[in-house]
């Protein structure tokens, strides 16, 4: 039967752990497609079966979503496919999403119970990303299965990850669902954020198809407080979600920081997008946003500081360097992205922090302190503190601010300076409810827990859906 015949589970002894085979670094980085294709059938019925099917499963229970994993990986290594999609697809409306961008090494396979053994985790992530392509492959993926029309309507603000899991569930409710999104497409930092060697676009851009044919109705450059007053959606709907995300960019607090050439990462992924759409950009077309022949530094540690150093290799960069203050060890970004990175030609400069952007009308050079770990803070984490006498200078056209994001100004800019924020700028919801103080209009994802992962935004998603619904049942028997 070949690849038909059933795997037997806990081969993780006698077989290796074995990646998706990644494309040449010097070939991928000419272009913005993923860097390593599916699995062939065999071998992912044969990772599949390395699991060890432990009565307590660690990579369950550290997956945001609480995805069946040892249950799919079974089914996968039995040659049952659409039974492992369904079951992945019962817990997160986008399991191929999370299969190609979540940190598993910090998640569901960092806490596989047989890594802890010294044989190496299962690869959690590729088989995910397997099944799922092959349900979109084989038409396996059913339309939204939409409820009977309840009479009522609710507003998604932000068409992000965490509106869209709503938007799809309450669709499912039999609710009349419109999303609010400031972008002309939707998918938030899925569309825009993320690159396309991560996440490539027509991945994401079907599953939102999936909810357009549902019946859920989206406004695409719609701006809350300037098209309409979230009084004025209140007004319109049942209830409100608000789901925008946190955009704000953290600044860089260095001198010369407002030369030409220094931006924010956001702008620079965005615009990169924007361009693998096919769009026009005056700022991208001039050179501004572009990395190509030119000295790029970015600074920050984490996956977007990834993102950017790894698009500027496949704009064509002369030199990509990445200033980090702490060491290898203490990043907060991904190890295989480091990796990945520096397989494409990006050079990581460990213990260094800027001290000033220099330049007469644009930047020409970063001022760059070197660092050393001093004690831990009140985190545990060491912290750096500069080596006196140490500066060096880098020359660079190109600076990037990588430094995290952080909420917008809600309550100014929706015109609602009654709802109410914590004193970080995220929204001051009851976490019994997801509710806001505003009667009927919640909030989720990461403009409630500040910025954090994709899984994370669709597991609030699927919860404040919950809470909406009880909520609206109420108001419907009143």
């Amino acid at each position: 039967m070949g690849d038909e015949t059933p795997e037997k589970m806990l081969q993780f002894v006698d077989r290796d752990q074995q990646y998706p085979v990644k494309r040449d670094a010097k070939v991928r980085a000419l272009d913005f497609e993923e860097i390593s294709d599916l699995y062939a059938k065999r071998v992912a019925k044969e990772q599949s079966a390395r699991c060890s099917q432990c009565g307590v499963p660690y990579c369950s229970n550290h997956c945001p979503l609480g995805n069946h994993i040892p249950d799919w990986l079974k089914l996968t290594a039995e040659g049952r496919l659409r039974e492992a999609y369904e079951l992945s697809n019962a817990t997160s409306t986008m399991p191929e999403i999370c299969g190609r961008i979540c940190p598993q090494d910090r998640l569901c396979e960092g806490n596989c119970v047989i890594e802890f053994s010294g044989h190496d985790a299962v690869t959690i992530g590729s088989v995910e990303k397997y099944i799922t392509d092959t349900a979109w492959d084989n038409g396996w993926v059913e339309p939204v299965a939409v409820g009977p029309a309840r009479g009522q309507s609710i507003g998604v603000i932000g068409a992000g990850p965490a509106g869209l899991a709503t938007a799809e569930y309450m669709r499912m409710g039999g609710y009349d669902v419109h999303v609010y999104d400031r972008y002309d497409r939707a998918g938030g930092l899925l569309t825009y954020g993320i690159p396309g060697f991560k996440l490539e676009k027509p991945v994401v851009m079907r599953r939102i198809e999936r909810l357009m044919e549902a019946g859920i109705v989206f406004h695409q450059g719609f701006d809350v407080g300037r098209d309409a007053t979230l009084d004025q959606l209140r007004a319109k709907h049942d209830a409100l979600l608000v789901a925008t995300g946190v955009y704000k960019a953290r600044d860089l607090t260095t001198p010369g920081t407002d030369l030409a050439g220094v931006h924010p990462a956001l702008d620079y992924l965005t615009s990169s997008n924007r361009r693998g759409f096919g769009d026009d950009l005056q700022q991208f077309d001039c050179g501004d946003l572009s990395a190509k022949d030119k000295n790029v530094i970015v600074i920050g540690g984490g996956d977007t500081a990834m993102d950017c150093v790894r698009t500027a290799i496949r704009q064509g960069a002369k030199s990509v360097k990445c200033l980090y203050r702490r060491d290898r060890d203490n990043m907060p970004g991904s190890q295989r992205e480091v990796q990945n990175a520096e397989e494409e030609g990006v050079e990581f400069v460990w213990l260094s922090a800027p001290l000033a952007v220099h330049g007469s009308d644009k930047v020409e050079s970063v001022e760059v302190q070197q660092m050393r770990l001093g004690a831990p803070d009140f985190s545990g984490r060491r912290s750096p503190e500069p080596v006196t006498g140490a500066t060096t200078n880098m020359p660079a056209d190109l600076v990037i601010g990588a430094l995290g994001f952080e909420p917008e100004a809600l309550p100014q800019m929706f015109d609602a300076p009654e709802l109410t924020v914590t004193r970080w700028g995220t929204l001051l919801v009851d976490h019994k409810t997801m509710m806001t103080n505003l009667d009927g209009v919640f909030a989720a994802g990461d403009i409630v827990r500040g910025a954090s992962l994709v899984v994370w935004a669709i597991r609030d998603g699927r919860d404040v859906a919950e809470h909406m619904h009880t909520y609206l049942k109420a108001a419907a028997r009143k």
